[in-house]
């Protein structure tokens, strides 16, 4: 039996119509500036508050290095942490304007719009381990090249391009935390983790476009250095076979030649022959995963120390040679620079550890005569 108050009302049933009423005086200015920010286009789960960092209606102005970017992709950019799916949904409610008015993902932006962003909740990520000073100073001395538009960088053997599949930071992650006030910072294009070697990143999406487009015309020459098994002949000088990607059985992810596969193109120049191993010049005319080392394993000649492609029995041999990484290395980029279209090449040494297995392939080749 419910306590009634002098009303006659239950006091259960009064407490809860008294607090549905407004509160008064600076209660009342909270309830409603709390209001005022629980708007429509907030992440948030039902019941519960979310975990993240909102901030209020954003108005950002387009400049020329984002000229021509779709809307969804300055948002993603602008709002990372975000889902995809909150996005679009913000966008197709009307929550987020350009130049005061309704748009599509797909909308072309323009130096000088204006663009309006809601508010909304970013998932909090989780802390992650940040460069340590050591290895920026690594990267910091590889960089070969930079200027207002990009950096060219001598990528280290077992460095990844980025983070990500277990590994807290690449090469990406060093450079932005070794230069904090950089407003953009993106990948042209990318190296397997043990391959060493050049890599290109734009300092300004205008940069990007640029050399990936490049890339796509086939106008950017990639040049790589890499110790093959065998006796490389001369008259073979390209591989033109389509290459597929394929998942093996514990998730890992591979290349073959396969009649399903890309079309894809590699030419090759032998440079040096040594006993059992050939230092061969490989231009990928395209540019698909593995593309040299599955091209030179269908050659018969596998690239020395692929712990992926190559046999394990050639692969125990050139241990004992004392090789320990992957002997493929971007060597040279010839190019148009951005904005100003002078032609540059740039060319990276071998590190140590390559320089050493060449080295005493020699003293053995040359014991052998």
């Amino acid at each position: 039996m419910s306590r009634k108050t002098a009303t006659g009302k239950p006091a259960k049933a009064r407490a809860r119509k008294s607090a549905s009423r407004p509160a008064r005086g600076g209660d009342a200015r909270q309830a409603r500036a709390e209001k005022k920010t629980a708007q429509p286009g907030t992440w948030q789960a039902a019941g519960k508050a979310p975990k993240g960092v909102s901030q209020g209606v954003q108005w950002v102005t387009i400049d020329e290095d984002n000229h021509g970017q779709r809307l969804d992709n300055f948002l993603l950019a602008q709002l990372r942490g975000v889902p995809k799916s909150i996005i679009y949904r913000v966008v197709r409610k009307g929550e987020v304007r350009v130049n005061k008015g309704r748009v599509k993902p797909d909308t072309r932006l323009a130096t000088g719009d204006q663009v309006r962003i809601p508010p909304v909740v970013r998932k909090e990520k989780a802390p992650q381990a940040s460069p340590g000073s050591r290895v920026q100073s690594v990267i910091e001395a590889a960089v070969v090249f930079e200027n207002e538009q990009m950096l060219v960088v001598n990528k280290p053997s077992g460095i990844a391009v980025h983070g990500g599949s277990g590994l807290s930071f690449g090469l990406i992650e060093v450079l932005r935390s070794a230069r904090p006030d950089a407003r953009f910072l993106e990948l042209v294009h990318r190296l397997d983790r043990d391959t060493s070697g050049l890599v290109m990143v734009a300092k300004k999406r205008s940069a990007l476009r640029f050399l990936q487009e490049e890339l796509r015309q086939r106008r950017i020459r990639k040049q790589y250095h890499a110790l093959v098994a065998g006796d490389w002949p001369d008259k073979l000088g390209r591989v033109n076979e389509p290459l597929l990607r394929y998942e093996m059985s514990n998730g890992e992810r591979r290349v073959r030649v396969d009649e399903a596969g890309k079309p894809s193109l590699t030419t090759f120049h032998c440079l040096v022959r040594y006993n059992g191993y050939s230092l061969v010049e490989a231009s990928p005319i395209t540019g698909r995963t593995h593309q040299i080392r599955v091209h030179s394993l269908c050659a018969g000649h596998p690239i020395a120390g692929d712990d992926k492609y190559m046999d394990a029995v050639s692969l125990k041999a050139f241990r004992c040679v004392g090789g320990q990484r992957l002997m493929l290395h971007a060597r040279a980029l010839e190019l148009a620079l951005p904005a100003t279209g002078e032609a540059v090449r740039f060319e990276a040494p071998y590190d140590d550890e390559f320089s050493s297995v060449l080295s005493k392939l020699e003293v053995r080749a040359a014991g052998a005569v």
